[in-house]
């Protein structure tokens, strides 16, 4: 039976920092503070968000370069992502990583004391209070302004070097962003299109068993 590997781990933790970031609103730059505050606004007040993303995972040394995408629906708590045939459903209590190619779900639960635990809310937590942020370079992207916050880690033991999010100024939407960690792995990720306050199917967060008959399920609790 096969499991997670590094690389996926690496992959989902970068969907939820799209979102988790843009939440973040403590800052030692107030410039960068008022930006995200309003970012942080922004996306407070919608009831869900659907968006389909580009990236890239890219890793000299271990020669790794890896081309990624997939989509990603969230309202409140809840989620749905997916990626490379992988689907990961939160739905405020248990989450379930479906791998059809090995026909395999985990399933397992998060909470706030997990620092594993791969959730927009646990994110949040820990980098509103991990980080430094300040204001970093502008890109014109297709004429739009886009404005980069660079967010660095306060502990020394953090496996991330730094964060760069892109945010587009006029809509205060994040377009991009980017992690480096210590080992020198590189993710990038980048919105191809977002959507808000759209209706969603009623089983967008639920995991209905019947659906996957014969797959091995795993329960980690």
């Amino acid at each position: 039976m096969k499991k997670r590997t590094p690389k996926m781990n690496h992959i989902i933790t970068a969907v939820f920092m799209i979102f988790a970031f843009a939440k973040a609103v403590t800052a030692q730059d107030a410039k960068a503070e008022k930006l995200l505050d309003e970012v942080t606004a922004k996306f407070q007040s919608y009831e869900n968000i659907s968006f389909l993303y580009k990236g890239n995972l890219r890793n000299s040394k271990s020669k790794t370069n890896m081309d990624i995408q997939g989509s990603a629906r969230m309202s409140g708590e809840k989620y749905n992502v997916g990626y490379l045939g992988t689907t990961i459903i939160f739905d405020g209590t248990k989450q379930y990583v479906i791998n059809s190619e090995d026909e395999q779900v985990t399933v397992s639960t998060l909470d706030d004391d997990n620092a594993q635990s791969i959730t927009p809310s646990n994110m949040l937590s820990f980098y509103n209070k991990g980080y430094n942020k300040k204001m970093d370079i502008v890109k014109n992207v297709g004429g739009r302004k886009i404005q980069f916050v660079k967010l660095t880690p306060i502990k020394s033991d953090s496996n991330y070097k730094s964060v760069l999010i892109g945010i587009d100024s006029n809509t205060k939407h994040i377009n991009e962003v980017i992690v480096t960690e210590k080992n020198g792995t590189v993710i990038t990720f980048t919105i191809k299109s977002l959507k808000v306050n759209e209706p969603l199917p009623e089983n967008s967060f639920v995991f209905n068993k019947e659906e996957y008959s014969g797959y091995d399920i795993e329960e980690l609790d």
